[in-house]
C-alpha cells in the first residue's frame, strides 16, 4: 500500500527552500567541507530546521545539486549533438570550467565519489565526450593521440588554476585553458584570452595558497 506523503506546511517550505539556497551559496563558496551549522548561520535559522528536513550533509547536498546535476546533463547532450565536434567539445569543455570555476561545491561534487553523483555525472559524461573526441579526430579537428579521457584531467587543472588565481585575475584560468584548448588540435592556435600573471602575481598567489 502506498503511503502519501503529508505535504509541508508554508513555513515549513519557506524554511526548506531557504535552507537548500543557503547552502547553494555556502558550498559555492566554501566547499562541501562546511558544517550544517554553518548552512543554518547563512539561512539564519537554527540548526535545528536544518536537521527536521535534512538528516545528515549527503541529504542536504543531494537537494542542493539535484537540479545542477540535470542542468549538467542538458549541457552535455546539446554539445553532444552538435554538428561541429570541436564546437561541441570545446564548448562542453569551456561551459564546465566556467561553472565549476565559480563554484566550488560544483568541482567537488563532479569529483568527488563520497557525495554519491560522480556516478550520475558520467552516465551523461562519459558516452558524451567519447563521441564527440572521436568525431573531432573524424574531422581532423583534434590530434590523433588526445583521448576523451584526458579531459577530467583537464577540469582539475582548469579548477586549481582558477583557485589559485582567484585573487589576483578570476578570470587568468581562461587563458591556461586556451593553452589547453591549443594543445590538443593542430590547426590554428586561439588567441589568448587574457594578459599572463606576473612572476611576482604568481608568487604572490602561491604563498596565499601555501604552495
Amino acid at each position: 500500500m502506498t503511503i502519501a506523503t503529508k505535504p509541508l506546511r508554508a513555513d515549513a517550505e519557506r524554511n526548506r527552500v531557504r535552507v537548500v539556497r543557503a547552502a547553494r551559496e555556502v558550498f559555492a563558496e566554501h566547499g562541501l567541507d562546511v558544517t550544517l551549522d554553518d548552512v543554518a548561520r547563512h539561512a539564519g535559522v537554527g540548526v535545528g530546521t536544518v536537521y527536521r528536513r535534512f538528516p545528515n550533509k549527503e541529504a542536504l547536498v543531494t537537494a542542493v545539486f539535484d537540479h545542477v546535476v540535470e542542468e549538467l546533463a542538458v549541457v552535455i547532450d546539446a554539445a553532444a549533438s552538435t554538428p561541429d565536434a570541436w564546437e561541441g567539445l570545446s564548448g562542453l569543455i569551456t561551459e564546465i570550467a566556467e561553472r565549476q570555476s565559480a563554484d566550488r561545491g560544483l568541482f567537488e561534487i563532479c569529483t568527488r565519489a563520497d557525495f554519491g553523483q560522480v556516478e550520475r555525472i558520467s552516465e551523461h559524461f562519459i558516452p558524451a565526450v567519447d563521441a564527440l573526441v572521436a568525431r573531432a579526430k573524424a574531422q581532423g579537428a583534434v590530434r590523433p593521440d588526445f583521448e576523451a579521457s584526458d579531459i577530467g584531467a583537464f577540469l582539475v587543472m582548469i579548477a586549481a588554476s582558477a583557485e589559485l588565481t582567484r585573487a589576483i585575475n578570476p578570470d587568468l584560468w581562461r587563458r591556461y585553458l586556451a593553452v589547453l584548448l591549443d594543445g590538443i588540435r593542430g590547426d590554428h592556435a586561439t588567441p589568448l584570452p587574457c594578459a599572463a600573471a606576473t612572476h611576482d602575481e604568481m608568487d604572490q598567489a602561491m604563498r596565499a595558497a601555501h604552495l
